[in-house]
């Protein structure tokens, strides 16, 4: 096992990487206007659209493959669940897969 998949990222790691994808999604010029926060949310803080959602969770499953199932874990949610998805929400869900 090599040791980047066998290190464990931290909440602040995950967060940051989080972010960098936010950014390459939907642009740096929107992000740099933007107070980012685990608290943030997708569709209102962020106001990211569907496609932006498509495209970040790609990245995310892209960058943390098979241990990380970020679209099923979408899936099974109503749509009040999603619309107040949090930053926060998402790191916890992946700190709990690493």
């Amino acid at each position: 096992m090599d040791a980047i998949a066998a290190h464990k990222l931290n909440s602040e790691e995950i967060f940051a990487l989080l972010k960098q994808f936010i950014t390459e999604v939907i642009g740096e010029e929107f992000v740099e206007d933007m107070d980012i926060s685990k608290e943030s949310s997708f569709t209102r803080d962020l106001e990211m659209d569907s496609i932006e959602i498509v495209s970040f969770s790609e990245k995310v499953k892209s960058h943390f493959g098979e241990h990380v199932d970020f679209t099923g874990w979408l899936s099974g949610m109503d749509l009040d669940q999603l619309i107040n998805l949090s930053l926060g929400d998402i790191i916890k869900y992946i700190e709990q897969c690493q």
